[in-house]
Formats: C-alpha cells, sequence, structure tokens
C-alpha cells in the first residue's frame, strides 16, 4: 500500500487531492456513498477552480434538459461552470450522458459520484478517490463489499487513456489507514452467487422456457437448470427439484401453463406474459386487481396496483412523519385500491404503504406538479422520478395487455390514458391538446388558460393571437395540423391537408 501525501491547502482532503490532480493536468472521480454528499463534494471542488467558456456552455446545456430548471439543476450547472459535476440516479438521464461526454472530452474535469458510475464505463480518470467505503444499511453503517471497492478502484488509469492510474483511499488515521489495507488491498473478494436462487427470477424463467417451448416435461426443465451455474452451486439436487416443482405448482395454480399427461404447456396469458418478461406474481396481482375492478378505476388506484409490485422497487420510503398522512389517505381512497390494504400488524403492511406513498407522488405528478415540489414533499429527484414513470408506463401496458386477454375492454380506455396522462405529466383536461405534435405539458396548460381547449378552438384562433401564446414557430406547426398553412400572417388552407 503507497501512502500518497499531498499539500494540505484547503484542509479537506478531497479538494486537496483535487488540487493535485489539477497540477498533474489530470482527471478525477471521488466515490461517496449518498446523492446528497456527492453534491456537496461537487460544490466544494468547484469553489477551487475557475470558470472555462466551454463550461459555461456546457452549463446552459444542463439548464434547458428539463422544460423548467429545478434547484437541483441549477445547483448542477453552478458545478459545471467550474469543470466539476456530481452523478448519481437522481440526474435526469440526459444530464448523465452530458457529464460523461464532456468527461471524456476534458471539459469536465472531476465527477463526485455514488458508486453507480462505477460499472461498465471506460473514461478518462487518472485518479479515483474514494472518500467512503461505509454506506447506510440495515445494520446501520456498514462497510461496502471488497467486489465494489475494486469496480471504483478500477476506474483510475484505463489502459485506452492512460499508462497507469492512482485509486487512492482517504483513511481518518494510521490505526484506519491499516484496517482499510487489510480489508481492501488484502483482502479476498466475496463470492458470486447466481441470480436463479431468487424466486422471481426463477419462475420468470420457468415460464419463459415453457412458453418458448424450449422443455414440455420436468425431467427436461431439470436437466436444463442442471446446467446453470446455481445447480453448480446448490448442489443438492433434491431439493433443486423441490423447488423447482414449487415454481411449475405456482405457474399452474395462476393458470400460466397447464400440465397434461405429464406435459407442459402455456397458456395464451402465460406466453404474454413471458413476452412482456414481467414476474408472474406480478401478473397474477394484477388479474387479481382487474378481477376486483368495476366498470371504473381511478388514476390513482391504477397507479397503486402498479406501485405494489416488485418491479417498481426501491419504493418511497415511509417515515414516522408520513405514517399517519398515508392512513388518513387509504382511509379515505379505500374504495379505489385494486390491492387490498393488509392488516397494519402483518409484514405486508410497510410495502403496502411504501406503494401508497410512490403512488401518491406519480399522481402529484399527474396533477401538474413540478419536479421542484416532488423533491421537496417526497425527496426524489428528476431522474428518479423519470425511471419511476418509464417503469410506470412499462407496467401499465403489460396490464392494458392482461386487461385485454381478461375481456376487460371497458377498462382499456382508462389504462391507456393513465399512461397518458403519466408520460406527459398532465390533468385530464389537457389530453385533446397533446393530441398535437410539439405540444406538451407547458405548452398545452398555456393554450388551455387562453380557453384553448380542442382541435375545433384551434381552428378558430387567429394566427396572431396564437403566436403571441406559443410564439410564431409552434404557433406554424400547430396550425399546420388543423389544415392551415402562414402566409405573412394570413392564414390559408393547405393544399396538403
Amino acid at each position: 500500500m503507497k501512502t500518497q501525501k499531498v499539500d494540505q491547502v484547503t484542509g479537506n482532503p478531497v479538494v486537496d487531492l483535487v488540487l493535485n490532480t489539477v497540477e498533474k493536468k489530470k482527471q478525477a472521480f471521488i466515490f461517496v456513498n449518498t446523492k446528497a454528499s456527492a453534491e456537496k463534494c461537487a460544490e466544494d471542488i468547484s469553489e477551487e477552480l475557475d470558470k472555462t467558456p466551454a463550461c459555461e456552455l456546457i452549463a446552459e446545456k444542463i439548464l434547458n434538459v428539463l422544460g423548467s430548471p429545478t434547484k437541483q439543476c441549477k445547483r448542477l450547472a453552478n458545478c459545471v461552470r467550474k469543470g466539476s459535476a456530481f452523478h448519481h440516479s437522481g440526474l435526469h438521464s440526459k444530464q448523465r450522458e452530458i457529464i460523461e461526454d464532456e468527461f471524456r472530452l476534458g471539459n469536465i474535469r472531476f465527477i463526485s459520484a455514488t458508486p453507480t458510475l462505477a460499472a461498465g464505463l471506460s473514461m478518462p480518470a487518472f485518479r479515483v478517490i474514494i472518500r467512503d467505503v461505509q454506506r447506510y444499511g440495515r445494520r446501520g453503517m456498514e462497510f461496502i463489499p471488497v467486489l465494489e471497492f475494486l469496480q471504483m478502484a478500477g476506474r483510475a488509469g484505463r489502459p485506452e487513456f492512460d499508462d497507469f492510474g492512482e485509486a487512492i483511499v482517504i483513511a481518518k488515521s494510521e490505526g484506519e489507514k491499516e484496517n482499510l489495507s487489510e480489508k481492501y488491498l488484502l483482502g479476498e473478494p466475496e463470492d458470486i452467487y447466481s441470480k436463479l436462487a431468487v424466486e422471481p427470477v426463477l419462475r420468470t424463467y420457468v415460464l419463459s422456457l415453457i412458453s418458448a417451448a424450449e422443455v414440455n416435461n420436468f425431467e427436461k426443465l431439470m436437466n436444463f437448470f442442471k446446467e446453470t451455474f446455481w445447480a453448480f452451486q446448490f448442489k443438492d439436487m433434491n431439493q433443486l427439484s423441490v423447488t423447482i416443482k414449487k415454481m411449475v405448482k405456482l405457474l399452474v395454480d395462476w393458470g400460466f401453463i397447464q400440465e397434461l399427461d405429464n406435459k407442459f404447456r402455456a397458456t395464451y396469458s402465460g406466453k404474454r406474459i413471458a413476452e412482456l418478461y414481467i414476474d408472474p406474481y406480478t401478473a397474477n396481482e394484477f388479474v387479481k386487481g382487474l378481477k376486483r375492478s368495476s366498470e371504473t378505476v381511478t388514476l390513482l388506484g391504477l397507479l397503486h396496483l402498479i406501485c405494489n409490485t416488485l418491479e417498481m422497487r426501491p419504493l418511497l420510503n415511509v417515515t414516522t412523519k408520513d405514517f399517519e398522512k398515508l392512513q388518513e389517505k387509504s382511509l379515505l381512497h379505500e374504495k379505489e385500491f385494486l390491492s387490498p390494504e393488509p392488516s397494519e400488524f402483518e409484514s405486508e403492511y410497510e410495502d403496502w404503504l411504501k406503494s401508497l406513498k410512490t403512488a401518491l407522488m406519480m399522481h402529484e405528478w399527474c396533477e401538474e406538479a413540478d419536479e421542484d415540489f416532488l423533491m421537496k414533499e417526497y425527496n426524489v429527484r428528476p431522474g428518479e422520478t423519470r425511471a419511476k414513470i418509464n417503469l410506470a408506463d412499462w407496467l401499465l401496458y403489460a396490464l392494458s395487455e392482461l386487461a385485454r386477454i381478461e375481456q376487460k375492454q371497458n377498462l382499456l380506455a382508462q389504462i391507456n390514458k393513465a399512461r397518458t396522462r403519466l408520460k406527459y405529466g398532465v390533468k385530464e383536461e389537457l389530453l385533446p391538446l397533446l393530441k398535437f405534435k410539439g405540444i406538451g405539458r407547458a405548452r398545452a396548460r398555456k393554450l388551455f388558460n387562453n380557453k384553448i381547449r380542442d382541435v375545433k378552438d384551434v381552428k378558430s384562433i387567429d394566427f396572431s393571437t396564437l403566436k403571441k401564446i406559443l410564439g410564431e414557430k409552434s404557433a406554424e406547426g400547430v396550425k399546420m395540423q388543423v389544415g392551415e398553412k402562414i402566409v405573412g400572417n394570413q392564414r390559408q388552407l393547405s393544399d396538403t391537408f
């Protein structure tokens, strides 16, 4: 283990290492354990750096990713102006992409990140500074695994960029240095375990194999799994057989496969579930929810049904402060839920409340709450919001497919309406305006507030008024979509419509 000494300029070891890296004309990653720490660390670094014209332009690009910049966007842009950035799952995917691209180009020189950046990226980071080797877990603060440490350290000095690199761990004392050396530099990486041992994965693969006609009886199914890494690790073939039989029985009970004359065949719904690649348990909960539904369902009811799934995890945490409020909400909307509320003494109750909080957050989005409001009220960042919305759209689509199979055609329009509202984050009253290309949440609200509420209103309004609301280019585009073209400020019927 090599001890790295740098001049103490600021008293902050990370910033001092960064300034030393500047002297070497190199770039660095700084790994910390939380999103908030990544943001604060990037700010601390930026205070010691100078602005550059290139970074000013990058900062503007980052500000303009969202329709209306959030506090997080502004905070990130201020850091980027000095060549420092933070990177975590709470950022919009486009912002993460900009940061990564500009780091490769050398414009952004320092990225403070959570360990999510440690896997799968090859970047010109000469140094990796690992500030935190502990993070909050089930038993309080826990040391990160050796494998994760090696992933982070492995980002330094990639062969295509440098002849060598430096991975530096910050220790607070000589004693801690020795402990870190023993644990991470001399320690053995943890064993890797097969994901097939996890029930959701196993039942998904069992259904996929039967659906694709790769196997059609239990013997062939066992022969397939005997050749897997899971079987190699598990060793006990008798217990493995019991586990797989349990999965098959569940799929039969749920109606996703049939067993006739000791042969398996996927049902129509089973095949579609395998194609959708959702957990069969989730599919069964969806089917049960659809059967509980009446002629109509509410947006909150649909959102809660899809949030109460393994696919949507991790769900939003429920704090002590949230508990009473969520119980009030559950009483208020009791008749809307398609997933029945368990007793508060059951183990599932906490997850049910978490799914309700997550659903309420998405419902707020559909009621046109902005990202700053969601951050303040639900502690969810824009990137996390978008990730949840994308997951929700996929699950709502799967739900619509199951509604079609279950002949619940009366619910299809309501599910599709929920998908559109979720995609754009709008109230139902704006849906007719979203049919226009180039009209999203903000422009639709502007039109609606100016008493333009549907295609008929768009046709009747004069171009000069529309131009004041949307701007000239957007107004021309909307008018063309209703069969008009604009010459000067005069509208004419378009020959192309």
